[in-house]
């Protein structure tokens, strides 16, 4: 029987918005605290896991070495670092280790969020 799970990880960043209207909030640097729910999907392995938790979480460590505490628009691919550009660019660093992972959503704040996936809605 296939099953998700899912690891939750945060990080801390600046951005702003360049393409948004002149007058925008989100035109001026500001920052948040970024949440991210990664889930993966699959058949129980031989250890009765989907994947272990400290691979998505080794897999987590690259990436939260680019963006933590950083100006998300110097980083190559987030010049214009919404979070729907954001979360396709966790989801497609996630998929390179560890291949089991469907979606990742990244939570701008606690009512907002933007979710990727691999095979569509989740």
């Amino acid at each position: 029987m296939r099953v998700r799970i899912s690891k939750t990880f945060d990080f801390d960043a600046a951005h702003f918005l360049p393409h948004v209207a002149d007058g925008h909030k989100c035109k001026r640097m500001h920052g948040h605290t970024y949440r991210v729910e990664v889930l993966a999907e699959g058949e129980p392995d031989e250890r009765g896991m989907v994947v272990d938790y400290a691979e998505l979480a080794a897999a987590w460590a690259p990436i939260h070495d680019i963006i933590d505490h950083r100006t998300l628009n110097e980083v190559p691919g987030l010049e214009n670092p919404t979070t729907e550009i954001l979360a396709p660019w966790m989801l497609e660093r996630f998929w390179r280790s560890v291949p089991q992972v469907v979606a990742v959503r990244v939570y701008e704040s606690s009512s907002t969020w933007c979710e990727a996936s691999k095979h569509g809605w989740v």
